[in-house]
Order: C-alpha cells, then structure tokens, then sequence
C-alpha cells in the first residue's frame, strides 16, 4: 500500500510540474473561468483529454509515434500555425480593447459552443501536451514497471485538480479584471506567450 501511494504521489507531482506552467491551455482556462462562460465544460474537455493522453503514454503508444518523425513535424507545424493565430488575435485586442471591463453575467449558447471547439483545438493541437502526456509522462511511468497505471492515475489526478482550481479559483480574479487596463494586460501576456511559443515550434517543426 506504501509503495503504491508513494508511486501515485509521484505521478502526481510530475504531472502537476508538467501542467503548471503559462501556455496557451492554461490561459485560455483562466480567461474563461474570469467570465465563468462554459467553465465546467471547458475544465471537463482539458481534465479528461489529459487522462486520455496520460493513459496512451502509459500503454506504451509515445514509442510507436516517435518510430515515425513526420509525426511530429505535422504536430508542430499545425500547433505552431494555431497558436500564432491565437496569439494575434489576443495582440489585436489589446490595440483594440472593449469599451468596458470583463463581463460576469452569462454568455449566449453561439459562444459556449465557441469555447468548447476552442478548448479542443488548443488541447488536441498542442504538440506540447503531446510531449508532456503521451512521451514524457508515458516514459517515466514505464520505470515503475507493474505500478505504472498507479502512476498514471496520481498523474490524472494532478490534471483535474489543476484545471478545476485554475477555471472555478479564477472567479475571485473577476473583480480586478473587471477593469479594462488589467485585461489588457492579461491579453499582452497571453499574447506573448503564444506568439513565442508558436515561433519556437514552428521554427522547430
């Protein structure tokens, strides 16, 4: 029992060290989070994409992708083109920023339905959580030989508490944003982060 909650913590911490950080997942779940539009939708597609990846690195599938690099290269010439595309799109809102501050009340079903297909273009064409999920996760979980899977899960579980905290804890930022300077900002930011990180995979595809 030791032994396989100790695995489970370890799954648990690598996964979390591999999903905290700023990107275009992360910040896309903060924004909707702030405007609390299709938050538990948007959480549920990223908490269990990540445990559908998880579960592939695991079984083993990471090594029968990197058998073939054209792989990769489509995924980063894809992921890349999405995140420049992504990232102009939050640049221009700062050079053209609403009249008012960030909205609270709820959102129309054209839009939820927006964010949903958003959510899996940005989680499904991240070649990033490819290589976090599926490579990384999978190969380190092979080493714990028959306790892999108890990996995986403390894995899986580091997703979900993750992404719940980062869209429903988003709520209490929701008066500071409510102001139009401090969205700009958050947009300039998101909007940085995405355009490097597109040029970086792009560059490297």
């Amino acid at each position: 029992m030791n032994t396989a909650l100790t695995t489970a913590a370890a799954g648990f911490g690598t996964g979390l060290s591999l999903i905290v950080a700023i990107g275009a997942q992360n910040a896309f779940v903060l924004r909707q989070g702030v405007r609390r539009d299709a938050v538990l939708a948007v959480v549920g597609i990223c908490a269990l994409s990540d445990a559908a990846l998880i579960a592939l690195g695991v079984a083993g599938v990471g090594a029968v992708v990197v058998a073939w690099p054209g792989a990769l290269t489509a995924v980063g010439w894809i992921g890349g083109a999405f995140l420049l595309c992504y990232g102009a799109l939050a640049a221009r809102r700062v050079f053209r920023p609403a009249a008012s501050g960030l909205r609270t009340e709820g959102e129309a079903a054209g839009s939820r339905r927006r964010a949903v297909l958003t959510c899996l273009a940005m989680t499904w064409l991240n070649p990033h959580v490819y290589l976090d999920t599926v490579f990384l996760l999978g190969s380190v979980a092979a080493d714990h030989g028959p306790l892999r899977w108890t990996f995986g899960l403390g894995a899986v579980l580091a997703s979900l508490c993750w992404f719940a905290a980062l869209g429903f804890g988003a709520r209490l930022l929701s008066r500071f944003l409510a102001r139009p300077a401090a969205w700009r900002v958050l947009d300039a930011l998101v909007a940085c982060t995405m355009i490097v990180l597109g040029l970086t995979l792009v560059a490297g595809a």
